[in-house]
């Protein structure tokens, strides 16, 4: 069965003080392209979850973060009380040498509170309790993110199914009019003959008619794109990472149905051609574009929190 390279991937994993969120999307893309967001405490995991996602996820423009959200009374970052008194009154000290009035209190607290080692955050080191339980919600988002690409690649194998299915019938209604057309050509050419008035040669007429018949021959054409449509769905059954061959697939069979319009040579046929053009091109966008909307879907989810980094 195929995947989609789109998918969505969320859980959130509830601690004594804080609650993890992880989310991890993936878009079309023809390599793996990871980019991660993760907060200082899981910095050193960094590593062991970039070869996770390695491991698991083979194609796609993927993102994964981990979000905090602290959900107990103490905070995360503590305020150095020594250092901000200092600085109060280093800039009292220098607005009394400059002869300038000192900034109100709200303001100097402001600007105070953005000078070096104001906020201070203790080194907290991750127990491996707390590192398993976001390790387990790391696992759940990834096989959120695998089964919503199976879902999607569900969908698709079934549109494909139906897409190539529709060339099939279409290729069969060509038949009726293969004769048809050789006889119409033979016809117009006779008459065009009868109005020179001249006399010719009916043998090598009809030499030049089974040259000119054999040139029109759509017979291989027909047999290759039918191999061609019976191979694209043997395909899809089996292996994995079947996009890049399926788009070789649909690609050659491209050539057989340009073929086959350019020997055509009737009004009706070329109509059936174009129509297997349209079914093959809504194959070719989805085997190279599928999933792009998933941009929009994931929209509402970044919007609402703040999260601690």
């Amino acid at each position: 069965m195929i995947q989609s390279m789109t998918g969505f991937g969320k859980v959130t994993a509830e601690l004594p003080t804080k609650k993890v969120t992880v989310e991890i999307k993936a878009l079309n893309s023809k390599q793996l392209d990871l980019s991660t967001r993760i907060p200082s405490i899981y910095k050193e995991k960094e590593m062991q979850i970039r070869s996770r996602l390695l491991q698991t996820l083979e194609r796609g423009k993927v993102d994964f973060a981990i979000y905090i959200e602290y959900i107990g009374k103490e905070a995360s970052s503590q305020i150095n009380q020594e250092a901000v008194m200092s600085y109060f009154a280093q800039l009292k000290e220098l607005s009394d040498k400059l002869g300038i009035s000192a900034p109100s209190s709200w303001d100097e607290l402001q600007l105070v509170l953005r000078m070096p080692d104001v906020i201070k955050t203790d080194p907290v080191e991750v127990d491996e309790d707390e590192w398993n339980v976001v390790k387990q919600a790391i696992d759940e988002a990834i096989q959120h993110l695998c089964d919503f690409r199976i879902q999607e690649g569900a969908m698709l194998q079934k549109l494909f199914t139906q897409k190539v299915s529709n060339i099939a019938a279409l290729l069969n209604d060509v038949e009726p009019y293969e004769k048809e057309r050789i006889e119409k050509i033979k016809g117009r050419i006779l008459d065009n003959l009868e109005k020179l008035a001249v006399d010719y040669d009916k043998n090598r007429f009809e030499q030049e008619m089974i040259y000119y018949i054999e040139k029109l021959d759509v017979n291989e054409e027909k047999n290759r794109l039918d191999n061609h449509l019976k191979y694209f769905l043997e395909t899809m059954e089996t292996g994995h990472g079947q996009g890049k061959k399926l788009g070789f697939i649909a690609q050659e069979m491209g050539r057989e149905i340009n073929t086959l319009g350019s020997k055509s040579n009737h009004a009706d046929m070329q109509k059936i051609v174009v129509r297997m053009k349209d079914e093959l091109e809504q194959i070719k966008e989805q085997v190279v574009h599928n999933g792009r909307q998933i941009d929009y879907i994931l929209g509402s989810f970044w919007i609402g929190k703040v999260y601690d980094y």
